[in-house]
């Protein structure tokens, strides 16, 4: 097991090294940079100097003038010491700034994920044990309109039901128009209550592939000859589904569940630059679209790690959940 797990963070550590440079190279590729539009905002200005002179000098500033292969190796001994710069769009450290937005997104992250577990579990378990029942087909429709419609047209339609037609939310933000005035009990609910329609649109977009799963690894433990047996000794349907049927389902689930790691802050990225919440989706994305190369490489950086860790994660608990899996 140990060795097991050294090689494969040794092979992890390769892959991020790839993965990096590939992220920073395109990046440096993109056809318009935050030094272009700061050069052309610098240039306007009344008796300012060309726009050529102060693209040549942004970019020694921001040390642009540099190859690709040269500029990664700078940003890579920064990034090993544990410095990512300051961040060009928002001018304070990249660090500093992730620390004031992930709080935000590790809680909808976090309450999305047990939201979709508690959800689609059950949901599959049902479709499963009432296999081609209307209920059955009920569920797995339900399933594949929420895998098969995007992010945005979710976030639209809760918007235009429960904000627009209804008003029981506001459309965008965190925080209402009398935040300031509420006592601490009243800010904590006020942002609950904006986080209502972001979290559930999380949940809808990925709630129904884990029901699919769920169902489909259901039906083959289900069809198995020691589940047969153990209906034949006369176990009531709830132990043979609960405890023996489930429990084998486990393992192929654990696969998922670890990869969905990276998920729950990545996957907030398009949700909540939709809703306007301040986390680390809508920074980024604000980042990446103004071409701030230190935070976008933070960011990516960071899901690359935890997409790396989340595979490591599967692969040793399915080791601990399956004793029949013996690694060499």
């Amino acid at each position: 097991m140990k060795k097991f797990i050294i090689k494969r963070i040794l092979i992890s550590i390769v892959i991020l090294f790839c993965v990096t440079f590939i992220i920073y190279a395109l990046m440096r590729c993109l056809p318009s940079s935050f030094v272009e539009n700061r050069a052309m905002t610098l240039a306007q200005a009344p008796g300012a100097k060309p726009y050529e002179e102060w693209l040549e000098q942004l970019n020694a500033s921001y040390g642009l003038d540099k190859g690709i292969i040269p500029g990664y190796l700078t940003w890579l001994v920064g990034a090993v010491q544990g410095d990512f710069g300051d961040s060009w769009e928002y001018t304070v450290p990249v660090l500093e700034k992730f620390g004031d937005v992930i709080g935000l997104s590790v809680v909808m992250g976090v309450i999305s994920f047990i939201l979709q577990l508690i959800i689609a579990i059950p949901l599959g378990i049902v479709a499963a044990t009432k296999q081609y029942s209307k209920l059955d087909y009920g569920i797995t429709a339900g399933a594949l309109v929420g895998i098969s419609l995007p992010t945005f047209f979710f976030a639209t339609l809760l918007k235009l039901v429960f904000s627009v037609k209804l008003g029981w939310f506001d459309l965008y933000g965190l925080v209402g128009r009398n935040y300031a005035q509420l006592d601490s009990m009243g800010k904590f609910l006020d942002m609950a209550h904006h986080l209502v329609l972001p979290i559930a649109t999380l949940v809808i977009v990925s709630v129904g592939s884990l029901m699919r799963y769920t169902r489909t690894n259901m039906l083959e433990v289900l069809n198995a000859d020691y589940i047969r047996t153990a209906r034949a000794k006369g176990l009531s349907e709830h132990v043979v589904i609960y405890r023996h049927a489930f429990r084998n389902t486990l393992i192929p689930l654990v696969t998922i569940i670890g990869g969905s790691l990276p998920g729950l802050l990545s996957g907030a990225l398009i949700t909540e630059t939709l809703f306007s919440i301040p986390g680390i989706g809508y920074t980024s994305y604000t980042a990446m679209a103004n071409g701030d190369i230190p935070f976008s490489m933070f960011y990516l950086t960071f899901i690359a790690i935890l997409t790396l860790a989340g595979n490591l994660i599967s692969d040793i608990l399915y080791a601990v959940v399956d004793p029949r899996v013996r690694i060499a």
